[in-house]
């Protein structure tokens, strides 16, 4: 082979490798990312107008039958589990259920939905106290902006209570968690 064949191979050779690394430079904006496409994983809400953050081992999980969404969880703790034997941090979750139907984007609200429950458990040395939603008029809404293998992203708020009757609001709750993948373990 002649020396300008080599260099000319080389030149094209460097041009495809100086093409593919600009191509694969790019890439799409996070704002744009469907559910569970970004690091940016949350899970919060203000409780009574103090803020909380169960980014801690939150997870989603779900499934059903014939690529149906029937069963979803949403799910965190306050803070990471403790190492020195005292009680675990407060948890959060919200479950859904439609068996035989399917969960997509758009509004839920327990009110509406017999298989709807938020749940805040406060573990104590002395036991746990748990709020949820109850059917005595308080409505719970969880608004679901998109659902995927991949993830799950959206908006929450309302009312929950305890035994007593203790009420606390929800507002301005919004997670965005991977499907099946555990956050801040």
């Amino acid at each position: 082979m002649s020396f300008r064949k080599i260099t000319g191979l080389f030149g094209m050779l460097v041009c495809v490798f100086v093409a593919l690394v600009s191509f694969s430079a790019c890439s799409k904006d996070d704002d744009d990312a469907g559910p569970g496409e970004s690091n940016d994983y949350y899970f919060k809400a203000t409780f009574n107008g103090k803020a909380l953050d169960f980014t801690h081992t939150a997870k989603f999980q779900g499934g059903g039958n014939d690529g149906r969404w029937e069963h979803i969880v949403i799910s965190g703790h306050e803070a990471r589990y403790p190492t020195d034997g005292s009680p675990f941090p407060p948890s959060y979750d919200i479950e859904l259920w439609r068996v035989g139907g399917n969960i997509g984007a758009g509004k839920y609200e327990s009110a509406l939905e017999e298989e709807m429950i938020s749940r805040y458990a406060i573990q104590t040395n002395s036991g746990t106290l748990v709020y949820n939603t109850l059917t005595d008029g308080d409505n719970f809404t969880l608004n679901i902006e998109s659902i995927s293998d991949k993830g799950i992203r959206g908006t929450f708020g309302g009312t929950i209570r305890n035994s007593a009757g203790a009420a606390i609001e929800v507002k301005d709750g919004s997670f965005n968690l991977p499907y099946d993948e555990l956050v801040n373990p």
